[in-house]
């Protein structure tokens, strides 16, 4: 089965690009956008329309394989990517990446996901991560077309592994709607929720913690009040570093409070990730790994999960080898095309790491899709619920994409 044409068209994403250095320099809340200039190269605002690519692999048989290019929420901050706007990649998508697209032969995935993926451009330069996303998704779908299989058994073909029998938790996030989108979770029986999104010491997670804990009081009483018999969620809360900032970065401090946060959820589990930000990859692996080591040599049973400084494949394999974390997140726009995404979830399981199956909320119903075989074919202890903030689109596009693929593998008797 051979590749024989290539349509490429513009989309949106489930959210926004925010200037993130902007917002930290005190860009003011508008509504549901930002007051103020961008500081940002390529933003024309704080917050603006996510964008995406998509790209239509057009198969001999007339089937058509396609896959989403999509870039995390705060494109151009922290050594990502520049912004990611479809009007500048479609003509770098026509003139380089279609000529080597048509004509390919369908035989394997991972050799022409490693092909694209380490694609060299004629200025020298890698293609974005978001187009390596995309392309690498397309060609996925057009492998999996070409054996008449799911993504997912491609993958676990490929990659010897094992079908899962059964659904990946998924995590749902509930943005700064914290409260009322957390009852939707809670509700709809999310395996893991909210997120949170505590990222302000002072509004967010209080100077001494207390914000952050009354929630999560408040968590495990609307788990007691609205979920049904037997529901125990996990809840995993992103706080982007603020623990750090109002303990003073010091670990036997961080740990007493985790024990706190710890009492307040139980009987449910807690994972907190993110709990400091240490500015480097070096200090942030050793910080991780003091506050570890200190949660076990106290009976604390409190999750630590890194997301700060551990972005790329690399990274992930760094993180890991070095046990920082309980879980690492696998931040999929980030690293690029979806070859590595496998390999990170792979790696990390291997070790006895953790592995999360993140991404970002500026993705889109497609990335989203390709995700869940990804999942269903390497085990990874949760996924996203994506695109959006919302719990109920997000929650809706996973959820659905798995059942079916689940449905469909059993009637095949792969699982």
């Amino acid at each position: 089965m051979k590749i024989i044409d290539v349509v490429f068209s513009a989309g949106l994403t489930g959210f926004f690009f925010d200037d993130q250095k902007a917002i930290k320099a005190g860009a003011q809340p508008d509504g549901g956008t930002y007051r103020g200039q961008p500081l940002t190269p390529g933003f024309s605002a704080v917050r603006q329309r996510g964008e995406s690519i998509s790209i239509m692999l057009m198969l001999e048989d007339g089937q058509i394989a396609f896959g989403d290019c999509a870039a995390v929420q705060y494109s151009g901050a922290g050594g990502r990517d520049p912004l990611f706007l479809a009007k500048d990649f479609i003509p770098l998508l026509e003139e380089e990446v279609k000529p080597r697209l048509l004509g390919r032969e369908l035989t394997a995935f991972r050799p022409l996901a490693q092909e694209f993926d380490h694609f060299i451009r004629p200025n020298g330069e890698r293609l974005h991560t978001a187009l390596r996303y995309g392309i690498t998704q397309a060609l996925l779908d057009a492998v999996a077309r070409a054996h008449r299989e799911t993504m997912a058994e491609t993958i676990a073909r490929e990659y010897g592994t094992q079908l899962v029998n059964a659904p990946v938790p998924i995590f749902c996030q509930t943005g700064d709607e914290r409260h009322n989108n957390a009852d939707k979770a809670i509700v709809k029986r999310a395996d893991v929720l909210p997120h949170g999104l505590i990222n302000n010491v002072e509004t967010k997670l209080g100077k001494n913690g207390e914000l952050l804990l009354e929630y999560v009081e408040w968590l495990r009483k609307r788990v007691e009040e609205l979920g049904q018999p037997g529901y125990r969620p996990v809840l995993h809360i992103d706080v982007y570093g603020t623990i750090g900032l109002a303990f003073g970065h010091d670990t036997k401090r961080m740990a007493a409070y985790l024990k706190e946060l710890e009492a307040a959820a139980r009987p449910l589990q807690l994972r907190i990730e993110g709990p400091m930000d240490m500015g480097n990859k070096p200090d942030q692996m050793r910080a991780l790994k003091d506050l570890k080591q200190e949660l076990t040599d106290t009976g604390c049973t409190v999750e630590i999960v890194a997301d700060e400084w551990c972005n790329t494949l690399e990274d992930i394999i760094e993180f890991t080898d070095h046990q920082s974390a309980h879980m690492v997140q696998i931040k999929t726009p980030d690293l690029g095309g979806i070859n590595n995404t496998i390999e990170a979830v792979l790696y990390a399981k291997a070790r006895g790491m953790g592995a999360y199956l993140g991404g970002t909320c500026n993705e889109t119903d497609r990335s989203a899709q390709v995700c869940v075989h990804i999942a269903l074919a390497t085990n990874p202890d949760q996924m996203l619920a994506k695109p959006g903030m919302g719990v109920d689109e997000g929650l809706m596009v996973v959820y659905n994409e798995m059942a079916r693929t689940l449905a469909i593998l059993k009637m095949k008797g792969k699982i």
